[in-house]
Protein backbone atom coordinates (compact mmCIF):
# COMPACT_ATOMS: atom_id res chain seq x y z
CA UNK A 1 0.00 0.00 0.00
CA UNK A 2 1.67 3.40 -0.95
CA UNK A 3 1.97 6.52 2.07
CA UNK A 4 -1.30 8.25 3.18
CA UNK A 5 -3.73 5.52 1.90
CA UNK A 6 -5.72 3.55 4.45
CA UNK A 7 -7.47 -0.04 3.93
CA UNK A 8 -10.89 -0.38 5.20
CA UNK A 9 -11.72 -3.94 5.77
CA UNK A 10 -15.96 -4.16 6.01
CA UNK A 11 -16.01 -7.81 7.20
CA UNK A 12 -19.08 -9.98 6.34
CA UNK A 13 -20.46 -6.41 4.06
CA UNK A 14 -20.82 -7.72 0.59
CA UNK A 15 -22.04 -4.47 -0.84
CA UNK A 16 -21.99 -2.94 -4.35
CA UNK A 17 -22.47 0.51 -2.68
CA UNK A 18 -21.45 3.04 0.02
CA UNK A 19 -21.98 5.75 1.19
CA UNK A 20 -19.78 9.13 2.43
CA UNK A 21 -19.86 11.43 4.98
CA UNK A 22 -21.89 13.94 2.68
CA UNK A 23 -24.03 11.93 1.16
CA UNK A 24 -25.26 10.22 4.42
CA UNK A 25 -25.69 14.04 6.15
CA UNK A 26 -27.68 14.95 2.87
CA UNK A 27 -30.00 12.11 3.35
CA UNK A 28 -30.52 12.74 7.03
CA UNK A 29 -31.58 16.02 6.37
CA UNK A 30 -33.91 15.23 4.02
CA UNK A 31 -35.37 12.52 6.26
CA UNK A 32 -35.29 14.93 9.45
CA UNK A 33 -37.41 17.49 7.00
CA UNK A 34 -39.42 14.64 5.77
CA UNK A 35 -40.67 13.59 9.51
CA UNK A 36 -40.91 17.40 10.90
CA UNK A 37 -43.39 17.89 8.01
CA UNK A 38 -45.49 14.77 8.24
CA UNK A 39 -45.23 15.41 12.22
CA UNK A 40 -46.45 18.96 11.82
CA UNK A 41 -43.30 20.09 14.21
CA UNK A 42 -39.97 18.93 15.28
CA UNK A 43 -39.12 15.17 15.87
CA UNK A 44 -35.75 15.48 16.71
CA UNK A 45 -33.99 18.83 17.14
CA UNK A 46 -30.98 17.26 17.91
CA UNK A 47 -28.88 14.79 14.80
CA UNK A 48 -25.18 13.30 15.31
CA UNK A 49 -23.61 10.75 13.12
CA UNK A 50 -21.13 9.16 16.42
CA UNK A 51 -18.08 7.01 15.42
CA UNK A 52 -17.20 4.77 17.99
CA UNK A 53 -14.60 3.04 16.64
CA UNK A 54 -11.49 2.33 18.56
CA UNK A 55 -12.93 3.02 21.64
CA UNK A 56 -13.36 6.69 21.22
CA UNK A 57 -16.67 8.67 20.62
CA UNK A 58 -15.99 11.07 17.61
CA UNK A 59 -18.37 13.78 16.61
CA UNK A 60 -18.33 13.28 12.96
CA UNK A 61 -21.26 15.76 11.68
CA UNK A 62 -24.07 17.50 14.24
CA UNK A 63 -27.30 19.74 14.45
CA UNK A 64 -28.63 20.83 16.83
CA UNK A 65 -28.92 23.01 20.34
CA UNK A 66 -26.02 21.55 22.37
CA UNK A 67 -22.45 22.10 20.01
CA UNK A 68 -20.30 22.29 23.30
CA UNK A 69 -22.27 20.00 25.18
CA UNK A 70 -23.22 17.03 23.17
CA UNK A 71 -20.08 14.87 23.21
CA UNK A 72 -18.92 15.78 27.23
CA UNK A 73 -21.99 14.75 28.10
CA UNK A 74 -22.29 12.04 25.65
CA UNK A 75 -21.96 8.83 27.96
CA UNK A 76 -24.85 10.10 30.49
CA UNK A 77 -27.12 11.10 27.65
CA UNK A 78 -27.01 7.72 26.24
CA UNK A 79 -29.39 6.67 29.37
CA UNK A 80 -31.22 3.81 28.29
CA UNK A 81 -29.87 3.04 24.90
CA UNK A 82 -26.27 2.37 26.23
CA UNK A 83 -26.68 -1.21 26.52
CA UNK A 84 -28.28 -1.54 23.16
CA UNK A 85 -25.93 0.91 21.31
CA UNK A 86 -23.05 -1.58 22.41
CA UNK A 87 -24.85 -4.84 21.39
CA UNK A 88 -23.11 -6.56 18.68
CA UNK A 89 -26.64 -8.08 17.02
CA UNK A 90 -27.22 -4.87 15.84
CA UNK A 91 -26.65 -4.73 11.94
CA UNK A 92 -26.47 -1.45 9.86
CA UNK A 93 -29.68 -0.01 9.16
CA UNK A 94 -30.90 -1.42 12.61
CA UNK A 95 -32.14 1.02 14.90
CA UNK A 96 -33.70 1.23 18.46
CA UNK A 97 -35.79 3.55 20.21
CA UNK A 98 -35.81 4.40 24.20
CA UNK A 99 -39.41 5.23 24.81
CA UNK A 100 -38.47 7.08 27.96
CA UNK A 101 -35.10 9.32 27.34
CA UNK A 102 -36.12 12.86 29.24
CA UNK A 103 -34.24 16.06 28.55
CA UNK A 104 -31.10 15.36 26.78
CA UNK A 105 -31.11 11.42 27.11
CA UNK A 106 -31.01 10.55 23.34
CA UNK A 107 -34.26 8.73 22.07
CA UNK A 108 -32.92 6.52 19.32
CA UNK A 109 -29.79 5.54 17.41
CA UNK A 110 -29.34 4.20 13.93
CA UNK A 111 -26.34 1.66 12.68
CA UNK A 112 -25.17 3.75 9.97
CA UNK A 113 -21.94 1.81 9.25
CA UNK A 114 -19.13 0.03 11.11
CA UNK A 115 -18.92 1.27 14.32
CA UNK A 116 -21.17 4.55 13.72
CA UNK A 117 -24.37 6.24 14.30
CA UNK A 118 -26.70 8.10 14.20
CA UNK A 119 -27.98 9.34 17.36
CA UNK A 120 -31.53 11.11 17.21
CA UNK A 121 -33.01 12.97 20.29
CA UNK A 122 -35.58 15.61 20.93
CA UNK A 123 -34.26 17.67 24.01
CA UNK A 124 -37.58 19.00 24.76
CA UNK A 125 -39.61 15.58 25.01
CA UNK A 126 -39.40 12.37 25.64
CA UNK A 127 -40.13 9.30 22.95
CA UNK A 128 -42.99 8.70 24.34
CA UNK A 129 -44.93 11.61 24.14
CA UNK A 130 -43.63 11.72 20.51
CA UNK A 131 -45.52 8.69 19.85
CA UNK A 132 -49.16 9.76 21.60
CA UNK A 133 -49.28 11.99 18.68
CA UNK A 134 -51.01 9.92 15.69
CA UNK A 135 -48.90 11.74 13.46
CA UNK A 136 -45.67 9.75 14.46
CA UNK A 137 -46.66 6.65 12.63
CA UNK A 138 -47.02 8.88 9.50
CA UNK A 139 -43.48 10.71 10.68
CA UNK A 140 -41.67 7.23 10.71
CA UNK A 141 -42.38 6.15 7.50
CA UNK A 142 -39.16 8.44 6.46
CA UNK A 143 -36.97 7.27 9.32
CA UNK A 144 -37.27 3.61 8.33
CA UNK A 145 -36.87 4.53 4.38
CA UNK A 146 -33.55 5.86 5.63
CA UNK A 147 -32.95 2.85 7.66
CA UNK A 148 -33.36 0.93 3.93
CA UNK A 149 -31.04 2.99 2.27
CA UNK A 150 -28.16 2.83 4.71
CA UNK A 151 -28.57 -0.67 4.87
CA UNK A 152 -28.07 -0.76 1.22
CA UNK A 153 -25.48 1.96 1.20
CA UNK A 154 -23.80 1.97 4.49
CA UNK A 155 -21.36 4.54 5.39
CA UNK A 156 -18.07 4.30 5.46
CA UNK A 157 -15.90 6.67 6.65
CA UNK A 158 -11.99 6.47 7.38
CA UNK A 159 -10.47 7.68 10.69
Amino acid sequence: MSAGRKLVLLCGVNRDEFMNLDETIRLIRACAKEMNDRYGRSVFDEWAIVSLLQHQARILAYVGPRNDAFLKNFADDLGALRAELLNARYNIGDFEFARHGEGTKFESFLVLGKGIYLICNNTQSTMHDIAKDPRWLDAQVPFTELSDKIRSNPLVYSL
